[in-house]
């Protein structure tokens, strides 16, 4: 026993030093500076500058606007500072927050070059925006990875300009993937679907690269979850199979992102619902309603059917449904698994714009009263998605509302279905109801998905 407790003792010294002290050059040059080397050029500080009007807060008013007829507010300059990533041809992607409306783009080089920046396409609901440099030489770019490919807890590295201190490396891991922005907050906004990381995301990483230790493009950093305004190890990034989609659209000269259109309103399947189906687990969006028009439709799904992958990707959510039809290209045809009461099937889906419903009629609301100054237009199946209406709503969109209809209490985007019990179907419809001279008025309307009755007399 002796001689055994004396040997153990005598490899101790050997064992320690094997786990603690590394053993050749190699392990002690464990860096990521090889991967930042490569990729640090391609992103790049950008400076923005917007002109934004302020109005007379009593130029709608009938009896102060009479005081303040001479009182001019005039225009406020706003800048913006964000990050942005060169993704070859003289383009580099950035988030609409840093520079969409703007008036002068600047962007500067990791080597402090500079250039004027075009916007070239700027998609509000993505929040990505692609800028054109003007007069600028090859200049170093980043590759695309495949984001479908990420794993949870895969090394990234997050490169900026957080706080305007200059470009800035942090490191981390992918820490949740298929994150659709439901339940994480106020400042992560939903309908959208995000790559989560814990690598420190601040202010001024906005529009910077998520980036994989081969050097290539996983996301574009775009938002936060904090409560004191910096990283708290929760950071939100725009999967790269929707940026290239967004690049190859701006590279083919369009000016806005052309998204494919599903045409179903579907909803996450829960346990109850997976229990009723006969599912092992809950997985899928049931299609609980359909447009008549919709590629779902001409495949031959039905309502009752559940979507369970598109393109061999799953689908679990429905801002997963929705981008996942938005990382293949436009005019494709993609696969579709789906679930009936006969069992799981297949079926190619054409990819394709909403229908536009032909010429869209415009109309404006001049006649004296509570609806003068309305400018109104039909309520097509892709207006009715934006703005969350059913499939088979009716009805016409306010696209603007001045003088007696803002003071009324129109705006933006309220979705007009009937005048005194009327339907409206369409402008004229509301043109032709509003000047039988009644004085008393019961508008049905919907605003941000919630229907609204009104009454008022005028």
């Amino acid at each position: 026993m002796i001689r055994i407790l004396a040997l153990v003792l005598a490899t101790l010294p050997a064992i320690a030093t094997a786990q603690t002290v590394p053993e050749n050059a190699a392990q002690m040059r464990m860096s990521f500076a090889p991967v930042v080397e490569k990729t640090a050029p391609a992103v790049v500080n950008i400076y923005a500058s917007r002109v934004v009007e302020r109005r007379n807060p009593f130029s709608d008013d009938p009896f102060f606007s009479q005081f303040f007829r001479d009182f001019d507010i005039p225009p406020q300059q706003q800048n913006s500072l964000g990050s942005g990533v060169i993704l070859g041809d003289g383009l580099v992607v950035s988030n609409y927050h840093v520079v969409g409306n703007a008036t002068d783009i600047r962007v500067v080089l990791a080597d402090r070059r500079e250039y004027a920046g075009e916007l070239v396409l700027a998609d509000k609901a993505a929040d990505l925006a692609v800028i054109r440099l003007e007069d600028a030489p090859d200049l170093p770019a980043l590759d695309f990875a495949d984001s479908d490919a990420l794993a949870v807890g895969d090394l990234v590295l997050a490169i900026g300009n957080p706080f305007g201190v200059g470009q800035t490396v942090s490191s981390g891991i992918i820490s949740g993937l298929a994150r659709t922005g439901q339940g994480g907050g106020a400042l992560m906004q939903g309908g959208r679907y995000f790559i989560q990381t814990d690598a420190p995301i601040n202010p001024g990483n906005s529009g910077g690269a998520l980036v994989d230790m081969n050097g290539d493009l996983v996301g574009i950093n775009t938002q936060i979850v904090t409560r004191s305004g910096g990283s708290n190890g929760i950071g939100f990034a725009i999967p790269a199979n929707l940026v290239a989609q967004v690049v190859a659209q701006a590279e083919a000269g369009a000016t806005a992102f052309a998204r494919p259109w599903s045409g179903v309103d579907v909803q996450v399947v829960d346990a109850s619902i997976a229990d009723a189906m006969g599912f092992d687990r809950p997985m899928g969006v049931l299609i609980r309603d359909m447009h008549p028009d919709s590629p779902f439709a001409r495949a031959g799904l039905e309502i009752g059917d559940v979507i369970l992958a598109i393109g061999g990707e799953p689908v679990n959510a429905p801002p997963e449904l929705d981008f996942r039809l938005a990382t293949h290209p436009m005019g494709d045809a993609v696969s579709v698994r789906f679930s009936t009461p006969d069992g799981e099937e297949t079926a190619r889906v054409a990819l394709q714009e909403a229908p536009e419903g032909g010429t869209l009629q415009m109309v404006t609301i001049d006649l004296p009263g509570p609806f003068q100054g309305l400018a109104l237009t039909d309520l097509t199946p892709d207006i009715a998605r934006q703005l969350g209406q059913p499939m088979d709503a009716t009805g016409v969109v306010v696209v603007e509302a001045e003088g007696a209809a803002r003071r009324t209490g129109f705006q933006r985007g309220d979705v007009i279905h009937a005048i005194n019990n009327q339907p409206v179907a369409h402008p004229g419809d509301l043109e032709t109801a509003v000047s039988d001279g009644s004085r008393w008025w019961r508008v049905d309307f919907s605003r941000g998905g919630r229907r609204i009755t009104a009454r008022f007399n005028g």
